[in-house]
């Protein structure tokens, strides 16, 4: 029997939906999403309330800032993509530690081993979030294929190539709720509200003050911050 957590994706958008700022600005190239987090499994020695919990995403054409702050000691993790400069960094600061990993074009962000062999199938099913008509995509992962997870993305945002180097980089279209799995913890995000707003082209540049790594190095470290 196939286990599906779609009714309960369901309930969380519905619920969601009722906080959710639904300015539903269509076809905006710039400006930022605002998500909760929500972990699911093993999250390690460290106590949930001080992971992080909130991740804005600014976007600009096709440059793309994840941004996945802890609400103490400044720390916190960031996927940068700026394919027209070539920057794919992955950043962490945590407890006054900061390194950075710079992949190449077409390479996956670190930290997402546990997403290998990822399936996706495209439904008919659709919803509202934030004001953004959205529709679905149902994903197994390989090591449970009767779980099926439900993702919503819109085409109403206007960003070129949105999930470059995440596992998700098929899918056309802004996600407004997802998960991503680093090692034994899950992370489920649910947009909350999406601003219309210019960003500056410097903030998609690359950071400084950050020491440079390996990419197992760095995969560690996300797996340890995350998931202990």
């Amino acid at each position: 029997m196939r286990v599906t957590i779609g009714v309960l994706g369901a309930i969380i958008i519905a619920v969601s939906l009722n906080s959710c700022n639904e300015s539903g600005y269509k076809n905006i190239s710039q400006g930022e999403i605002h998500y909760t987090i929500e972990y699911i499994g093993n999250t390690g020695v460290i106590p949930r309330e001080v992971m992080p919990q909130t991740l804005v995403v600014s976007f600009k054409e096709n440059k793309i800032l994840f941004d996945i702050a802890a609400p103490i000691g400044n720390s916190g993790i960031m996927n940068l993509s700026n394919p027209k400069a070539e920057i794919f960094d992955t950043y962490i600061n945590f407890l006054g530690l900061k390194y950075f990993y710079s992949a190449r074009p077409g390479e996956i962000h670190p930290g997402f081993d546990a997403m290998e062999g990822m399936e996706m199938k495209s439904t008919s099913k659709t919803t509202v979030i934030c004001g953004y008509e959205c529709k679905c995509i149902e994903v197994t992962l390989p090591s449970n294929r009767d779980q099926i997870f439900e993702i919503w993305y819109t085409d109403e945002i206007k960003v070129d190539n949105p999930n470059i180097s995440t596992p998700f980089a098929e899918i056309d279209g802004v996600l407004l709720s997802f998960f991503f799995r680093m090692g034994p913890t899950e992370m489920h995000f649910m947009a909350e509200s999406v601003y219309k707003k210019e960003i500056p082209d410097k903030f998609f540049e690359r950071r400084d003050k950050y020491i440079r790594v390996a990419r197992d190095d760095i995969s560690r470290f996300l797996i340890k911050m995350i998931g202990g």
